[in-house]
């Protein structure tokens, strides 16, 4: 952990590696190094965020990373496994590592331009609120997720858009009650 610190020291001192390259490869390092025994991803996910916050890209206080992680998490272990053989060796290959979190990162902003565009435009109807908040979801969702993406939108009215989406063969759902989860159907 020593020398990964000042590894990241010196390549944030030399001020001519990007930023974007640096972060990635200082997590994918804490990851391989995994020094506990039990929260090392829960831990990188937070230091992913110190350090995003550090070069000033503030994504992460508007848009949950940690979401993203989580309805993304097969190609997460797909990409830190890649990226991970060979490490301590020396020979590892770091780009599928490199590219899932960039891709991560700008599915963030993504996610933050469309909500700033509909705060700056109104916001737009409540059912459109409700179909873009399901649209921005790839994983099973609840109601208190639509919910909670969809602010100022009762539950009823999310309830009803889901419904109405459901009738038109949009998305699909699974379960009953509190633990019912929707997924949008692939087309």
């Amino acid at each position: 952990m020593n020398a990964l610190v000042a590894g990241f020291r010196r390549a944030v001192e030399l001020d001519d590696i990007n930023p974007l390259i640096v972060m990635p490869l200082t997590i994918l390092d804490f990851l391989c190094i995994h020094p506990f025994r039990d929260g090392n991803g829960r831990l990188a996910r937070l230091l992913t965020l110190l350090l995003l916050y550090h070069f000033d890209y503030r994504v992460g206080c508007y848009i949950s990373l940690e979401r993203i992680v989580e309805e993304s998490k097969e190609t997460y272990y797909e990409a830190l496994e890649a990226s991970s053989q060979g490490w301590h060796e020396g020979c590892h290959d770091p780009n599928p590592w490199l590219n899932y979190l960039w891709g991560a990162l700008v599915r963030a902003y993504d996610e933050f331009e469309v909500r700033v565009g509909t705060i700056l435009s109104g916001r737009g109807s409540k059912t459109e609120q409700v179909k873009q908040a399901v649209s921005r979801r790839f994983a099973p969702f609840s109601v208190s997720d639509i919910e909670s993406d969809s602010p100022g939108v009762s539950r009823d009215m999310v309830r009803h858009v889901l419904r109405q989406m459901r009738d038109e063969g949009l998305i699909e759902v699974r379960g009953r009650g509190r633990g019912a989860r929707w997924h949008r159907k692939e087309s």
